[in-house]
């Protein structure tokens, strides 16, 4: 049973992921009948530490001993933690805290700190989609998943951006003691305790435009037509090859297929009108190449993880759905 929760502490902490964990672990909640968890910040640099925002500092007592009896250690998100040296120290006692059966959990960009110490090796992770690259350049043998809010690769856990350290902290307060208390901190802390989707929904990234002519004119054709039924035949046609020919400069060039790129673009659009527009969900449809609501909704679901009517309620708000 989880009782007892250490935070490490690197310079640069971000306060808002720090934050997120003392709410959820480090508040003395037992009035209401919830757990009360020996919670204790710890510094792996210091007594004094300083933080990402200019002239704030957090200052704590406990050193990396005190990570020896904790069941769980988080690991939150910090400033330049993705390029720094980090202390041996604390790599050491993380791999000791997973060799004795506890947990550790990064948010953010504390994945790179568990990175370090060899944590994420042949273990599925997340971490902020726009640190999701070069995770996975510095340390190939993870296996990263930029889409996702968090992964529970037990006794390995690793969210995604600000926000998702929540999830994955109620994720496993929901483990150790049941969907209610979960649901019965989510209500204090006045959110969702499970959110729809996964940080896909959230990432601005079109596909890249090709640098090179050959099929640059037929990418703008396709970006206008994004409503219409096309083949590659005549696609190549408009680009004066053939359809092998074609499709292979395609992938070259885009590094996906033809099919996969309209998909992609349907999709962007469909975004975009869920966030700017009250259409129906048949009226977009019909504008993005879908064809109908169904169609829409399976490809949205497959491509982001949510529904049409769950990204508007997200972005446009409850009333907007």
């Amino acid at each position: 049973m989880l009782k007892n929760v250490a935070v490490a502490l690197l310079d640069g902490v971000h306060p808002f992921e720090l934050g997120v964990v003392c709410e959820v672990f480090g508040l003395d909640r037992g009035d209401e009948g919830l757990p009360v968890y020996d919670f204790a910040a710890v510094s792996a640099e210091g007594s004094t530490l300083g933080t990402h925002v200019p002239g704030l500092t957090v200052s704590t007592p406990h050193g990396l001993d005190r990570l020896e009896e904790a069941d769980l250690v988080v690991v939150p998100a910090g400033r330049a933690y993705a390029v720094r040296d980090y202390p041996p120290e604390l790599l050491d006692a993380l791999r000791r805290v997973v060799d004795r059966g506890a947990r550790v959990l990064s948010v953010c960009s504390g994945a790179f700190v568990l990175g370090a110490a060899g944590l994420l090796d042949g273990r599925r992770c997340a971490v902020h989609w726009h640190h999701a690259e070069m995770l996975a350049r510095q340390y190939p043998r993870a296996i990263v998943e930029p889409d996702v809010l968090y992964v529970d690769e037990d006794p390995v856990i690793t969210s995604a951006g600000t926000a998702s350290g929540i999830d994955a902290c109620l994720h496993i307060v929901r483990k150790e003691h049941g969907p209610e208390v979960a649901n019965a901190i989510a209500r204090r802390m006045v959110v969702p305790p499970h959110r729809d989707g996964g940080q896909a929904q959230y990432i601005e990234r079109p596909l890249p435009r090709s640098e090179c002519d050959t099929v640059g004119e037929v990418l703008v054709w396709m970006e206008r037509h994004l409503d219409e039924e096309v083949t590659v035949e005549q696609l190549a046609a408009r680009a004066h090859m053939s359809p092998r020919t074609f499709a292979r400069r395609f992938q070259q060039e885009t590094g996906t297929t033809p099919y996969r790129w309209i998909l992609r673009q349907r999709v962007l659009l469909a975004q975009d009108l869920l966030e700017a527009s009250d259409e129906t969900m048949d009226a977009i449809a019909g504008r993005t190449g879908f064809g109908n609501a169904a169609a829409l909704r399976h490809q949205f679901v497959r491509s982001l993880g949510t529904t049409p009517q769950a990204y508007r309620r997200t972005f446009r708000g409850p009333q907007a759905a």
